[in-house]
């Protein structure tokens, strides 16, 4: 069994937290663990009229967004499995890349992907925001430098999408390339 921590934070961007959190609830292999942000909360119930519970009830096991004495808050949590742990920050807002920068934990989401960055395991950032500033930017370097992969939401239309799930799902499947997690999504070919 392989762990992933899937950390929701408050960016635009809800369906393709839905859409990877079903894909991986699909996964025979594949623990899912969920962290909602109060941020994300609210920016559910803006885009998809939905509370926390449409998207942590794909999970295997959901915590709470304050609870710091959650296990994913701890390294000896993440190095509990056979296979390496990850974490997926989907969509990941600059406020929660600036805070990951900075070093600065104010909540379960910031203290797991911190965490996973000391124990130098998969953190994938999947950020949402445009136009870029400077900061953004140095801040996007200074998480690259420390073992993050960047991954700003970026849709390729290569696979004449149809549809916005067929854009989700595209997407979905390069974030799962990014943690060696096999599926049939589409590719270029």
């Amino acid at each position: 069994m392989r762990d992933i921590v899937v950390g929701v934070s408050g960016a635009s961007g809800m369906p393709l937290a839905a859409c990877l959190l079903r894909l991986l609830a699909s996964m025979p292999d594949v623990t899912t663990h969920c962290i909602v942000s109060s941020g994300a909360a609210a920016v559910l119930r803006a885009e998809c009229n939905a509370g926390p519970e449409s998207l942590t009830a794909l999970a295997d096991t959901t915590y709470a967004p304050d609870d710091l004495a959650a296990g994913p808050a701890s390294g000896s949590w993440w190095r509990r499995g056979r296979e390496p742990a990850a974490m997926l920050l989907v969509p990941c807002s600059m406020g929660t890349l600036g805070a990951l920068a900075a070093g600065v934990t104010r909540n379960l989401v910031h203290r797991a992907a911190d965490v996973a960055l000391k124990e130098r395991l998969p953190l994938i950032l999947v950020t949402r925001e445009s136009p870029l500033s400077a900061v953004h930017l140095r801040n996007m370097l200074t998480l690259h430098e420390a073992g993050a992969v960047i991954m700003p939401f970026s849709p390729g239309f290569y696979l004449r999408p149809r549809s916005l799930d067929d854009l989700l799902e595209q997407t979905c499947g390069r974030i799962l390339d990014q943690v060696g997690l096999p599926h049939a999504l589409g590719r270029w070919s």
